[in-house]
C-alpha cells in the first residue's frame, strides 16, 4: 500500500471532507471505509468521474489521506486525477461534489465528464 501526501496528488477541501464524513455518518458507513475516487470512459467529453465508498484498498491502489478522509485511487485514475481538487458546493448552480482537474482540456456543461 502506498500512502501519499494528498496535497501532491489529490486535494480534498475541508468542505468536501465534512460532506463525505456527514454522508458516512448518515448512512452508518463504518469509519474504516474509504472513498473510492476514479474515472471511467463515458460522458459527452470522453471520461467521467466516479465516487463511492469501499471497504478496503485493492491491488494497485494508492491510498491518500487528508482531513480525516481516506481515498482509494487505482493507478489509471490517478494518472488522470493527479493535481485535482475535490470540493463540495451547495450554491445556486446546484449541490454536489466538484472536481477541479488541471489535466482536463475540455469539460461538458454539467462538469461530470472531461477530456484530456
Amino acid at each position: 500500500m502506498d500512502i501519499l501526501n494528498i496535497t501532491s496528488e489529490i486535494k480534498v477541501t475541508e468542505k468536501a471532507a465534512k460532506e463525505i464524513l456527514k454522508i458516512k455518518d448518515e448512512n452508518n458507513i463504518p469509519g474504516t471505509y474509504g472513498l473510492r475516487v476514479g474515472v471511467k470512459g463515458g460522458g459527452c467529453s470522453g471520461l467521467t468521474y466516479t465516487l463511492g465508498f469501499d471497504t478496503e484498498e485493492k491491488e494497485g491502489d494508492t491510498v491518500i489521506e487528508q482531513n480525516n478522509v481516506k481515498l482509494f485511487v487505482d493507478g489509471k485514475s490517478l494518472f488522470y486525477l493527479s493535481g485535482t481538487e475535490l470540493d463540495f458546493t451547495d450554491g445556486l448552480n446546484g449541490r454536489g461534489f466538484v472536481f477541479n482537474n488541471p489535466n482536463a482540456t475540455k469539460t461538458c456543461g454539467c462538469g461530470e465528464s472531461f477530456g484530456v
